[in-house]
């Protein structure tokens, strides 16, 4: 049976990002997140994490990614890939809110670490 998961509605029960991940399917294989940030809110930290890597695109508004010799401006349709510790921080550049998706997985060979 094919199950329904309202990302839209649990980010911002969840402080405004939610993780569809083990807790909802079961499996550390892959996951994925939703986030919304509104304008003039705290930067948001994007960060895989050890062992991970993940896609962020941007849905809607511009999402304005800062950190170390980073500086830029995403637009809808744009994406960015992190890997592992690599950090930047995350805000609306503009007068909407950002919303966006991570999706995410291991990287091959590497330990798994949460």
């Amino acid at each position: 049976m094919l199950k329904v998961f309202d990302l839209a509605g649990r980010a911002p029960r969840e402080g405004g990002e939610t993780v569809l991940g083990l807790k909802d399917l079961g499996t550390h294989a892959c996951y994925m997140l939703y986030g919304v940030i509104a304008p003039g809110e705290e930067p948001r930290t994007l960060k895989p994490g050890e062992g991970h890597e993940e896609i962020v695109l941007v849905i809607a508004g511009q999402m304005r990614v800062q950190g170390q010799e980073v500086d830029l401006v995403l637009q809808p349709g744009q994406a960015i890939y992190l890997k592992g510790e690599q950090t930047l921080a995350a805000t609306a550049a503009g007068p909407l809110e950002v919303r966006y998706v991570a999706a995410g997985g291991h990287t091959p060979g590497a330990e798994h670490h949460h």
